[in-house]
């Protein structure tokens, strides 16, 4: 039998890579030491706070416009539970569990910096769902950026609670209560707020993200490869990705997919007979789709590098609020909860992606056309009574169609 790898978390290092890895199923996460001993802080501090009955928002005060409502000591663990059953307000399918797990990783990660003042005992409860893949029913709608993730997160924590639905490899969906208990965990009882630190901050919106950067990054590679194919097919010219000419427009992505499509096409140990037989013709140059692609496929790449910094410091950024500060004995309200920054960067991603569909649709094109590529009609012997690549090339059309619309930015909205 295989044992099953770990991760370590620690709230810092967490890379996009690994994020997804979590998603799979085969990992399961430990926290480091120094993480445990920084939770224990954090909630030492909030403990003392309470004992000093200072007022703290969200610790013993109502939430949003009811800040200024001071909350009874005998009703602040009620507080809690109150919170995550009213926000669990989500609707629409669920995510997959795949997807789960990553939100559940990432919000382990979080609370690991010791920031959100919640106990080591309630977070090794977290970890132990994880690696017991036990993961809540999160509804894929109601997050709307500026305020975070509420919605998903409580709906995440909620069935941490032993409330609503809950999926596990073992018991498929059930109730929360007892998908827990077959897996001999127990509910989590919140502490004051724990509730708070449970659904505060943007791990949907940056788990997500985290995926569609590892996926670009690979879909990009890909429609650097494909697009060599497509220009030894369409027997275009590498004149256009001679290192001087990328030299001189330095940009970092530009001259990185120049250098690949000249290793792809020039190679010495296997020469291309297609290459080969045209290498003296008198083609002056080629169409944009094949010879911009180092200009446009480039700044994709550049565009997936600047996304993923973005979110890979979301990932390991404090995101909760009120935020705990053990160091100065002080708890602080702010504003780290706001998606902004992943959804802003996230937007700029879509656009990235889409010139890479643009450019690959206009190919296609060029392929399937006689006129412009030299090459039967659709790419097909007997045409007429074969159609070939004829609707194939209609649904690229329609797709990149669509992508024109999906790219309109949802971050102006926030």
């Amino acid at each position: 039998m295989i044992s099953q790898e770990y991760i370590c978390l620690d709230g810092y290092t967490l890379g996009t890579d690994d994020l997804v890895k979590l998603g799979s199923g085969k990992f399961k996460i430990q926290l480091t030491l120094e993480a445990e001993e920084r939770v224990k802080k954090g909630r030492e501090l909030l403990d003392n706070i309470l004992e000093e009955n200072r007022v703290v928002y969200g610790v013993n005060t109502g939430f949003g416009k009811f800040a200024t409502k001071v909350i009874e000591k005998k009703d602040l663990e009620q507080l809690q539970i109150n919170l995550i059953r009213s926000h669990s307000a989500g609707v629409g399918q669920p995510l997959s569990p795949e997807k789960v797990r990553r939100l559940l990783a990432l919000r382990i990660n979080v609370l690991a910096k010791g920031h959100s003042g919640i106990s080591l005992e309630t977070l090794i409860q977290l970890l132990d769902a994880f690696n017991s893949s036990c993961l809540s029913w999160v509804p894929e709608k109601g997050t709307v950026g500026a305020s975070g993730d509420l919605a998903p997160l409580a709906h995440l924590a909620l069935g941490l609670l032993g409330e609503g639905k809950m999926w596990s490899p073992e018991s498929g969906w059930g109730e929360a209560k007892y998908v827990l208990e077959s897996h001999h965990l127990r509910p989590i009882k919140l502490k004051p707020k724990e509730g708070l630190a449970l659904l505060n901050g943007t791990q949907l919106i940056t788990s997500l993200g985290a995926e569609a950067v590892e996926g670009a990054r690979r879909i990009a590679l890909q429609a650097d490869v494909v697009a060599a194919l497509s220009l030894e097919v369409l027997k275009g010219s590498t004149r256009a990705f001679d290192s001087d000419v990328h030299r001189i427009r330095p940009h970092k992505g530009q001259g990185k997919v120049a250098q690949r499509l000249r290793a792809l096409l020039h190679s010495n140990l296997y020469p291309s007979e297609i290459a080969e037989s045209h290498r003296f013709c008198n083609r002056v140059q080629d169409a944009y789709t094949l010879r911009c692609c180092p200009q446009v496929h480039g700044v994709v790449h550049d565009t997936i590098d600047f996304v993923q910094q973005i979110i890979t410091t979301e990932m390991n950024s404090a995101t909760d609020n009120p935020l705990v500060f053990a160091d100065r004995s002080e708890c602080i309200s702010g504003g780290n909860f706001h998606g902004e920054y992943p959804a802003k960067a996230l937007d700029y991603l879509t656009i990235g992606i889409h010139e890479l569909a643009a450019m690959s649709e206009r190919r296609i094109e060029r392929l399937v056309n006689p006129s412009l590529s030299g090459l039967p009609a659709f790419l097909v012997d007997n045409g007429g009574l074969n159609s070939g690549f004829m609707i194939a090339h209609c649904t690229a059309a329609a797709l990149v169609s669509e992508n024109k619309v999906l790219c309109h930015p949802a971050s102006v909205d926030s």
